[in-house]
């Protein structure tokens, strides 16, 4: 709760301050790039009832790394709004180009860590299941993205049948590893090779079985509701169910490695509420 009420000050507060917040985040900065941890609740393009989001403050935060004549800091990615973690900024737009085009061509090397209800079987493979956005008819109309598989089981023989591609699904791949589990949840690195929105959680919720803690949208398909946490989990957080709802996302941008020139590795580490749900869920990383 008091995550959300912070995310909510940093979205009302001056503009000059959420810019000082996203410097003091900067982890790396050479002539072409700056390199930001990007802080929770914070949506990276503005939106309806957004009155900060990092585009926005890209112009102040350049002069506040550079000087006064600095130009505006440009984007080369997006992360969602409720993921923290590595974010390139360009310093010109022809640098900003080339890095959206590494992006594009999938040469940009994406880490990420998450952490899940249960424990993926088998502990490490990959998710490759097309994704497509569909309207969930239920009693409040709203849409989601959800698996198009190119396969389905026969009813009759239980063999594997080719079925006919949805028009509209993006393929998607994503490898996944398990790093530890504990108190039926599970610390999970992830490498989405495709970027399709919402790509991870939906194939962690929907392909593995193992939803994103705080990941209130893609626990369920039709109800908009909060998360229902196994009893172990809630006794480690010091939760309640009926207070689940204001468990946060924890989806971490961990490690992007970028191949400008040289090969850049960039890390960030997680933001201190994912760092106390390891510590509360005994969740422990070996040292890399």
């Amino acid at each position: 709760r008091e995550l959300a009420a912070l995310s909510k000050r940093l979205q009302q507060v001056h503009p000059n301050v959420l810019a000082k917040v996203l410097k003091q985040g900067t982890v790396y900065r050479n002539e072409e790039i700056v390199v930001i941890n990007k802080p929770y609740g914070i949506p990276v393009h503005g939106g309806p009832g957004v009155k900060n989001c990092i585009a926005d403050v890209l112009p102040i935060l350049a002069k506040m790394l550079e000087n006064m004549k600095a130009e505006p800091l440009h984007l080369c990615h997006r992360l969602d709004k409720e993921t923290t973690g590595v974010m390139v900024l360009a310093r010109s737009k022809e640098v900003a180009e080339r890095i959206r085009l590494l992006f594009k061509t999938r040469q940009v090397e994406k880490i990420y860590w998450a952490i899940s209800l249960g424990d993926p079987d088998p502990a490490e493979g990959i998710v490759e299941i097309p994704i497509v956005e569909k309207e969930v008819r239920s009693h409040q109309s709203h849409y989601k993205m959800t698996l198009a598989p190119n396969y389905r089981l026969s009813p009759e023989d239980g063999k594997v049948v080719k079925i006919r591609k949805n028009r509209n699904a993006e393929s998607a791949v994503t490898r996944y590893r398990l790093l530890a589990s504990s108190s039926a949840c599970s610390l999970l690195e992830l490498q989405p090779i495709t970027g399709v929105k919402h790509q991870i959680r939906v194939h962690l919720a929907y392909g593995l079985g193992c939803p994103i803690l705080g990941d209130h949208k893609y626990s369920h398909w039709s109800k908009l509701a909060p998360q229902k946490l196994p009893e172990i989990t809630l006794k480690r957080l010091k939760l309640e169910q009926s207070k689940a709802r204001h468990l946060p996302l924890h989806l971490h941008a961990h490690r992007l490695s970028l191949p400008l020139g040289e090969r850049i590795d960039l890390v960030c580490k997680p933001p201190l509420f994912f760092q106390k749900t390891l510590k509360q869920l005994e969740l422990d990383v070996a040292k890399d």
